[in-house]
């Protein structure tokens, strides 16, 4: 089924253009998270073929990826805190863990956010606890599309230089998505130590 889904995502790609990309982008990135490497590679490999530019198509990805992040921001930022007060206990989370998470978000929202967007299986869900603490919008949009945006280009130029051989895609993507999670680490490293010299952490 699932390899069904795939096959349609890159066939909606190619036959509707930037619309696709935003589209499968947002859902993506929304309520129906699924690899964005299935959407931007074919969009690369696409640009290489000169049947679409690079540039729109990673514009697009990344609008769509904003889109589908703001969706759930606003989703959690309207029925999160509710939902969590009346059903928190069920989830082991308290009143005060969860002022905890707004205080958190509203110190550290920036951070949290870009380097949610680089992580595999966490880029889809960070927007969540950020509409919840109703982190601002504008820092949120910013630092969302940052994130998203360096992962969309890496993505569509790995498909633009390497999209028609799809065993090296698979090693240089391990190797890139090794390579972000390092920097991620670093640079939270740096920002707690930047922090805690502050004394604001």
């Amino acid at each position: 089924m699932f390899a069904s889904f795939v096959s349609w995502v890159v066939a909606t790609v190619e036959s509707w253009g930037y619309f696709g990309i935003f589209a499968a982008m947002f859902l993506e990135s929304s309520f129906f998270p699924f690899p964005s490497e299935v959407v931007m590679i074919p969009a690369g490999y696409l640009a290489f073929q000169e049947k679409m530019h690079i540039v729109p198509a990673v514009l697009a990805g990344i609008s769509g990826s904003l889109g589908g992040a703001l969706f759930n921001y606003f989703l959690a930022a309207k029925y999160g805190r509710s939902f969590l007060i009346k059903y928190g206990k069920y989830l082991l989370l308290k009143p005060k863990s969860l002022e905890k998470l707004e205080g958190f978000f509203d110190k550290h929202g920036e951070i949290s956010t870009f380097n949610g967007r680089l992580i595999p299986g966490i880029r889809q869900y960070i927007s969540m606890p950020a509409g919840l603490a109703k982190m601002n919008l504008a820092k949120f949009s910013l630092y969302t599309s940052l994130g998203a945006g360096i992962w969309v280009t890496i993505l569509a130029l790995l498909g633009y230089y390497l999209g028609a051989n799809e065993e090296k895609v698979g090693v240089y993507l391990k190797d890139v998505t090794i390579m972000a999670l390092v920097f991620i680490v670093g640079l939270s490293l740096f920002y707690y130590l930047r922090y805690k010299h502050k004394g604001s952490l």
